[in-house]
């Protein structure tokens, strides 16, 4: 081979004129320009729970993006999205205790068949089964208190290409 045929062509530079057109609405529309290196999706489900105690919200809190499932890690029954192993509240917190899901801009939370049960505060603490929960909602798993609070999901920002690929 000559030197010549081991060199790459180099075209003229792409402009947008020679692009096809893209529907506005199409998953890849404005993907390039915004310097994405794929279509990304943020998760649509934020919250997180705040442990309150003796009448107070502490700065204890545990992030949520639903569904997550809520209780004490324990190596047997494996991982779990929200720990509370390290909680001196927690001994009377299950394994897998409740779960905190959402659908159609409903957050739900259901008991999993926990020895101590889930509560709602409403007028008084109610154990429930599954109930709707809402921002600034006051529960309890077995003796633990906490606070569910919704939240804003962390702004994503577009990564600079690889210069490695």
């Amino acid at each position: 081979m000559t030197d010549h045929e081991n060199q790459l062509d180099v075209e003229a530079p792409v402009t947008t004129e020679d692009l096809p057109m893209v529907d506005a609405d199409h998953p890849h529309a404005g993907v390039a320009e915004e310097g994405w290196s794929a279509p990304a999706e943020a998760p649509s489900s934020f919250a997180k729970i705040v442990v309150k105690r003796q009448g107070a919200e502490t700065d204890i809190e545990f992030p949520v993006s639903a569904p997550a499932i809520i209780g004490r890690f324990d190596p047997s029954i494996g991982p779990i999205d929200v720990d509370l192993s390290e909680l001196p509240e927690s001994q009377y917190v299950s394994r897998k205790h409740a779960k905190i899901d959402r659908a159609d801009d409903v957050w739900t939370i259901t008991d999993l068949g926990s020895s101590n049960g889930t509560f709602l505060l409403r007028n008084d603490f109610e154990r429930v089964e599954t109930a709707e929960i809402s921002d600034g909602q006051e529960f309890a798993l077995g003796n633990a208190r906490f606070v569910f609070h919704l939240t804003e999901p962390a702004a994503a920002t577009p990564t600079e290409a690889d210069p490695q690929s």
